[in-house]
Formats: structure tokens, sequence, C-alpha cells
């Protein structure tokens, strides 16, 4: 049998990593299941060491970093990939290791496709200002105009990566674990668990505290709203002083917890208007949960009139409009539109489907086999 061996390189993994890692450990599980398919996972770690094809190439931590490694040495990761041999690699970062899978294809000649997770001249530019965007567009254009293929996960990023200059890109959307984040996690006692009424309207938004997420639109929202409805801010980083219809759980939650809050509340809530993909919407419309968020960024992509309600951004007069509007037209019917469109169009079978496709492409062969439930 003819034996295909993936090889993902990244060093967007960490204990409490986003979709990033999410999105890897979904794809190795499929992918180690399937006949004619080996897949390796080469992330960092405190020392060399690997298990059931994960393999943990020695990095320091990134200073607050929340749990992050940042590699600084190129040869270790060079000679891993060199020594497993894999027919392609996958980068998820535009880091250190984006460069060590370019060497190892000069030294393997194997393809390497390039999956663009995160805007890089939009993180710069929140974090040092607009003077940096210039020299950092170039760079990702240089970088990702290596690659033999370009995935990004929605069609704001591929459109981004083209005006570049870079060719080949290809949307390839993410998924979510539709038995994890399911209804049948809802939980009755959440709202005593709170504090609160059992009428309350209860709001969630689960997600790191960072600036980009614009949780001060939320907050200025929830005043306008007033005691009828109230918030639950799930995730770290977040504000202290909120208003009395908001409650925060300040700190970084397991998968199995989120899917439970999530599937607790009647609507989520997310002012982010720079979001890549926004794996927390497609979580909440799994869980079917209706769902507010901003028509900006990928957002428009996944959320659709009969799953929620798009709004302006930066504005929370408009936000508490569309949360009113949404319970109007009924949050219950939305949500349970939005877990039937999730079933439909963002399980990871779908996705991993669709990378075979794009391995194939690069490849010119794979084995005949695609991913089962």
């Amino acid at each position: 049998m003819l034996i295909v061996h993936i090889a993902d390189i990244t060093m967007f993994y960490a204990p409490a990593s986003g979709g990033v890692r999410t999105y890897l450990d979904a794809k190795h599980r499929r992918l180690g299941a399937m006949p004619g398919v080996r897949h390796s996972l080469l992330i960092p770690g405190p020392s060399a060491s690997h298990a059931d094809g994960i393999h943990h190439v020695p990095a320091p931590h990134l200073p607050f970093g929340n749990g992050y490694r940042f590699p600084l040495r190129l040869a270790p990761w060079c000679n891993m990939l060199r020594r497993l041999q894999p027919d392609l690699i996958e980068v998820g970062d535009p880091y250190l290791t984006a460069w060590a899978a370019l060497e190892a294809r000069r030294k393997l000649g194997v393809p390497v496709i390039g999956f663009y997770h995160s805007d890089l001249p939009l993180l710069a530019s929140n974090r040092m200002g607009h003077w940096c965007t210039p020299n950092v567009e170039a760079y990702v254009s240089k970088l990702y105009g290596n690659f033999d293929r370009v995935l990004a996960p929605s069609q704001v990023m591929a459109d981004k990566l083209r005006r570049l200059g870079i060719r080949d890109v290809h949307v390839q959307h993410l998924g979510v674990d539709l038995a994890l984040f399911n209804p049948t996690q809802h939980d009755p006692g959440l709202r005593a668990e709170l504090g609160i009424a059992q009428t309350s309207r209860l709001l969630v938004f689960a997600g790191r505290g960072s600036r980009e997420k614009n949780l001060p639109v939320l907050l200025d929202c929830m005043r306008l709203l007033g005691h009828r409805y109230h918030l639950l801010l799930l995730g770290s980083n977040m504000p202290a002083s909120v208003p009395d219809n908001v409650s925060v759980i300040d700190h970084f939650c397991p998968a199995q917890e989120v899917a439970r809050l999530l599937a607790s509340a009647d609507l989520l809530l997310h002012a982010g208007d720079q979001e890549t993909f926004g794996l927390v919407i497609l979580e909440a419309m799994a869980s079917a949960t209706a769902v507010v968020a901003v028509r900006a960024g990928a957002f428009r992509e996944i959320v659709n009139e009969q799953c929620g309600r798009l709004c302006r951004p930066n504005d929370s007069q408009a936000m508490a409009d569309a949360v009113r509007e949404a319970f109007e037209d009924g949050v219950g019917r939305l949500g349970a539109q939005a877990r039937l469109h999730a079933e439909q169009h963002y399980s990871w079978d779908q996705v991993v489907n669709g990378l075979l496709l794009h391995y194939q492409a690069v490849l010119g062969h794979l084995p005949q086999v695609r991913a089962h439930g």
C-alpha cells in the first residue's frame, strides 16, 4: 500500500492555545485513522521527545507568552524533518519553523504548503504601530511566495494575501467538533451558578481579553441592554471592572467547560473586528447558540441571517439593537438553524477531505481515502 507521510510544523501550539492547536489536533486524529496516510506533528517542547506521531523540538518559553515557546535555532527543526523524511510539509506559522520547512524542501525535494492562520501585518500594527506595516507585508510576501501552495482560513484573508502579490492562494475553512460542541451540553443550572434569575437573557463571550476583541464595546452594550440581560466573559486577561450585569471567569478553560457554557447560554456576543476565522463563533453555532457579532473580518463569511445577526463594528448601540432583534426573532430558532449550518458546512471530516485535495494537487497523488466520522 502506498503510504503518504504528511508533516505539520508550527510554534502555535501551547496548553492554552486556540484555533491552530484545535485544527492540528483534529487533523492528527483523523489522518492517523486513515489507511495509507501517516501524520507527524512537530511542535515546541521543553525537551526532545515523541509519542503517537507528535514530536517535541526543544524551544524556550516565550516571556508572557501564555505557555507558548519560541524556537530560536533552525537546526533542530531541520534535523527532525530530515530524519522523518515526510512527503509533504505544512507550515502553521510565519516564523523560524517556516524557514526550517523551506530548508527541508531544499534537502528532501518535497513540497511545502503554508497555512496563513494569523494576519501578521495587522498583529504587528496593533502592537507596534502602522510604521512597521510595509516591512511586515514585505516579509509575508517573501515568505509565503516561496510555498508551493498557500491556504487561508477565510476569503478575507485570501484576498489580503493576493493583494500582497502571493499566487496560488486557496480558501480552506476550519471546522468544529460537532460531538463536543453540542446542544446536549446544555446545563440548566448555570444561571443559579452565576447567581442570576432563571428569566435572565444570558449572553456569553469566550476568548482572550486582548485589545482586538474590543471588550469595551461589549461592556457598553451591556450597560445599554440593562438588568434583563446578563453577559458571561470567559477567558484569560478579562477586565477587572465590569457592569453589574456582567460575570467574569478570568482564566483559560478546557474545551469541555467551554462547550458547557456555550450550550447553556442564549447567545454568543463578539465585538472583535479583526478575526481571521473566528472558531468560537462556530463552536457556539454547533452548540445551537445564536450569534451576534460585528460585520467585519471573517464573521461575514460564517454568520448569516438564519444563525444570528451582524452589526456595525465598534458601535455598542448597534450591537445592543442586534441583541434585542435576535431575541425578538427567537434565539432558540436561530440557534437550531446555526447548529444545522455547522453540521452541513463545518465538520472536521469535511475540512480533512478538503486538505486531502490540496495535498493531492501538490503531490500529484494520494491514496484513495476519505475521512469518515
